[in-house]
């Protein structure tokens, strides 16, 4: 009987996705018609609907619209322009200077938001007219934006790490917020590479050095900002506040960090609050509908009926570990990442654990491939963003976005085989 339920699961997902039903929705209904194979309509409602219920009750969850908020703070307040001009002291002496520069500003400007989408309009949209200006091709800028935006949801904090902790069943906040370090910068690193070469064929523009003088007045100027990492992240090491007491935390200095620098008004709050608002509803109904649908494969066994068929299939750790990276990187092209981790981590996280892997671990690399899929179509939400920030269509940032897909695919493949980059600072920290 199991297969059935996958099936209806499986089939009823799709033929939704298919008609256009929104994400949160597909989910809910396929939970409660796998339900309906074992029980009545009305007990299977009522069941789906408390599991969705229960599903929210978390103190833990608390801190993702706090870290929402502060990341509309940063991203008002002129956060990327002050990292931006930062980055530029760094590296853009480099070849191909502002690619690297829009790359280590995102990777920044994600850190301290949070957020994929708002790094990618934050710094693109300062990003791409001095690109542009300086002779680089509109789509090769918007390629590199629409990447590196998405390393801040690896570098901490990260709300999807926050989530990938509720779908474990507890795994340490701290410890994957640890983890993620030097992944993130592995995978900018990597993009930096591949950018470099391609600036440097194309004889893309350089900057002049810089008098140390201006670099350390930028370095000042952006000090604050960088500064809310280190208040974040150290506290929930320190153990001086929990992840959630250290996103409200994160809200009042993004707030008062935004009075000093007078980017916003209190005129401005009101709105800020409502697009806060407006995000942190969407992302909980997807949270509540993916737990209700969670709940209801592990009612009917499906997930062990899953890791059984999977090391049926291979007895190679390292073959189970390439077919689930490759599932998810498929996953990520039709699917939002934040109910992708929700319905996958109960699937593969009983997998990898009997193959040995730490889950701190495989969180790192499930989200490093659901990563890859906000750059891809049709459900590419950095994607959009990107192109439109740019002005550009998608058919012309396909082309020079395949390079840079292959330097994420290799930074993936090094940290699944390679578990001490996710695992080192964890246990420095003795998590």
């Amino acid at each position: 009987m199991a297969w059935l339920e996958i099936f209806i699961l499986v089939f009823s997902f799709v033929v939704l996705m298919t008609l256009g039903v929104p994400i949160a929705f597909c989910l809910g209904v396929a939970a409660v018609c796998t339900m309906l194979v074992s029980i009545d309509p009305v007990p299977a409602v009522t069941t789906v609907a408390q599991r969705m219920a229960t599903g929210l009750d978390s103190f833990a969850l608390l801190a993702i619209p706090f870290f929402i908020l502060a990341g509309q703070l940063m991203n008002r307040g002129g956060i990327a322009r002050r990292l931006i001009d930062f980055a530029k002291t760094l590296v853009a002496v480099l070849p191909g200077g502002l690619a690297h520069v829009n790359i280590l500003a995102a990777m920044l400007f994600g850190a301290i938001s949070g957020s994929s989408v708002a790094a990618a309009s934050a710094v693109g949209g300062v990003m791409a007219p001095r690109m542009e200006e300086e002779g680089y091709d509109r789509g090769f800028g918007a390629a590199v934006n629409i990447t590196s935006a998405t390393t801040g949801l690896i570098i901490p904090p990260s709300n999807i790490l926050i989530v990938y902790s509720l779908a474990s069943g507890g795994v340490s906040i701290a410890a994957l917020f640890l983890a993620g370090y030097l992944p993130g910068i592995l995978v900018g690193l990597a993009l930096m590479v591949v950018a470099g070469v391609i600036a440097w064929r194309r004889g893309y523009p350089r900057a002049e050095r810089l008098r140390p003088r201006l670099i350390v007045r930028r370095g000042l100027e952006a000090f604050p900002s960088l500064f809310m990492l280190v208040l974040v992240i150290g506290g929930i090491v320190a153990g001086i506040f929990t992840a959630t007491e250290a996103s409200a935390v994160a809200v009042v200095y993004a707030f008062v960090l935004a009075m000093i620098y007078r980017e916003v008004r209190l005129a401005d709050v009101p709105g800020i609050l409502l697009e806060t608002v407006k995000t942190t509803a969407i992302v909980m109904l997807l949270i509540g509908t993916s737990m209700g649908l969670s709940w209801v494969m592990a009612y009917e066994n499906i997930p062990q009926n899953v890791t059984e068929g999977l090391i049926g299939l291979a007895e190679s750790p390292l073959v189970i570990l390439l077919i689930i990276n490759l599932i998810l990187l498929a996953v990520g092209t039709f699917m939002d990442m934040t109910p992708a981790v929700l319905i996958f981590t109960p699937i593969f996280l009983p997998i990898v654990t009997e193959l040995g892997m730490d889950p701190t671990h495989f969180g790192i690399v499930m989200v490093l491939n659901l990563c890859v899929g906000l750059c891809t179509p049709p459900v590419g939400s950095v994607l959009f963003v990107g192109c439109g920030i740019a002005g550009v269509p998608i058919t012309r940032v396909v082309r020079p976005l395949l390079p840079l897909f292959a330097a994420m695919i290799v930074a993936l493949l090094i940290v699944t085989y390679v578990p001490w980059l996710s695992l080192w600072l964890p246990r420095v920290f003795g998590f």
